[in-house]
């Protein structure tokens, strides 16, 4: 059970990706401030999904709290990718606005250790408190006005989940427990921002002996219905050897 009690310049941002089956997606939230007394917009823009660490609380655990806040699902991929310290980082005139209307008693000066969240669209219904919480495909990013460094953070992100979809299966945690192929081929080009051909994506995908094709295909289509596969982590763990390529 945690103290409940922050710590002032400490906290942790997500930056949570999900796939919609033709786009990669990032989960923004909504941040707004208005004038109490007029009811002016002062402040209309997107974070990442983060917060402050409590006290007794270690870095994974409240990366892993703030996901299970927005998405209510636990045992999603979530990894470390980098810390982010700048002096300036929350220097900007709006922030020190938004940190001084929240009274919360924040740092002026704030180290966040940022996260690489993965998750399967199909089984996340969003819902946080007072925020909306929202899908933003990565392509949006560059013209949205982001709070802080959140942007800086989110290319470096980025950053590191092109370079390890290339060498670990990570990609698959964007997938529902069943897909195809072609599924599987848009999510590698949303990935890596490349097209691949057809017959060649599907020769390397048949030699990853992990990703299993299954007595099931799709319904309710309008074209002719699809064979679904899975991805076997145990197969895999199993039959690599030494660094594999996941480069299509």
């Amino acid at each position: 059970m945690f103290s409940h009690k922050l710590v002032p310049n400490i906290s942790v941002d997500c930056v949570i990706f999900g796939f919609d089956f033709e786009k990669l997606n990032v989960l923004l939230v909504d941040r707004e401030l208005k004038d109490e007394k007029t009811g002016e917009i002062l402040i209309k823009d997107y974070t990442l999904a983060g917060y402050h660490i409590y006290e007794d609380e270690e870095l994974d655990a409240a990366a892993a709290r703030i996901l299970k806040d927005l998405t209510g699902l636990d045992n999603i991929f979530l990894e470390q990718f980098a810390s982010f310290g700048q002096l300036d980082r929350v220097a900007g005139e709006k922030d020190q606005l938004w940190l001084k209307a929240i009274k919360k008693g924040f740092s002026e000066r704030i180290v966040t250790v940022g996260y690489l969240a993965l998750i399967d669209n199909t089984k996340v219904e969003l819902h946080l408190k007072d925020r909306d919480v929202k899908w933003f495909p990565v392509s949006m990013v560059e013209e949205m006005d982001m709070a802080f460094d959140h942007k800086a953070i989110f290319y470096k992100a980025m950053e590191a989940l092109q370079k390890k979809v290339k060498v670990e299966p990570i990609a698959f945690e964007l997938l529902p427990d069943y897909f195809t192929l072609s599924q599987l081929q848009k999510l590698y080009e949303a990935l890596l921002g490349a097209s691949f051909d057809k017959r060649n994506f599907r020769k390397k995908v048949a030699q990853m002996h992990y990703v299993i094709p299954l007595k099931k295909k799709q319904k309710g289509v309008a074209h002719k219905p699809a064979q679904y596969y899975l991805f076997s982590r145990e197969v895999y763990e199993k039959t690599r050897k030494g660094k594999i390529s996941f480069i299509i």
